[in-house]
């Protein structure tokens, strides 16, 4: 079956999961909310201007989930769901998913973005494959650390390899969609790439390829935690 793989940022979602769920911890007052806001959005321009180190980006993001109980963290994201993430999904990323669906399609998301946060996401659009960097446990509790490459730039290449082998699948046929500039290494491997509502960058070099350009954004919509 031909592989449909999506990115999830401001591709499938009108916004960015990531970037969102530091404000949301921001909110709940359960992190230094003045430093943590600023670093937050130091990082997430760091990201969209291509210059992101993303290990020292993990140390940030990932430590509240080391410093909270499990059981609180997802009570957390339940609230995170509902109140941040059903938002941005659009009735056009759901008929995109269900396109492929019907097609018979093998359906993957791709995203830099952790584990914990983007794995419930990924049910929500019915999407049984999820490569998404790994937060590291020890037992039920997370550590604060990465677990193996984080799926980022070229990692998203080296981690879709990784997972094709098991799979004993290929990119033959798959298509890949995205919104940044940052994919560009795995756009250029597959042989349909298609830029969603890109960034300047990804959009100049979609169409000096020729490759497709479309919109996943319904009419009149707004998009919440997405900064320009």
């Amino acid at each position: 079956m031909p592989l449909a793989i999506f990115d999830l940022d401001n591709t499938l979602l009108n916004g960015d999961s990531d970037y969102l769920w530091g404000q949301f911890l921001v909110e709940l007052g359960v992190v230094d909310g003045v430093h943590f806001e600023r670093e937050n959005e130091r990082y997430y321009r760091d990201y969209r201007e291509g210059c992101l180190d993303i290990m020292a980006f993990l140390a940030f993001s990932l430590r509240p989930l080391a410093e909270n109980p499990r059981a609180q963290l997802d009570a957390w994201h339940r609230r995170f769901m509902a109140e941040k993430i059903e938002p941005l999904i659009t009735a056009a990323a759901q008929q995109l998913v269900e396109r492929h669906r019907n097609a018979g399609d093998t359906l993957l998301i791709i995203t830099a973005t952790n584990a914990f946060v983007t794995a419930p996401i990924a049910a929500r659009f019915g999407i049984p494959h999820l490569i998404a960097t790994e937060p590291e446990r020890a037992g039920d509790a997370f550590t604060g650390r990465v677990a193996g490459t984080p799926s980022f730039r070229e990692g998203k290449v080296t981690r879709l390899q990784d997972w094709l082998e098991a799979q004993q699948m290929t990119l033959d046929s798959a298509c890949f969609y995205s919104d940044s500039h940052n994919d560009l290494p795995l756009l250029e491997r597959v042989a349909h790439p298609i830029a969603v509502d890109p960034d300047d960058t990804l959009a100049e070099h979609a169409q000096r390829h020729a490759w497709p350009i479309i919109s996943l954004r319904d009419e009149c919509s707004a998009p919440p935690g997405r900064h320009p």
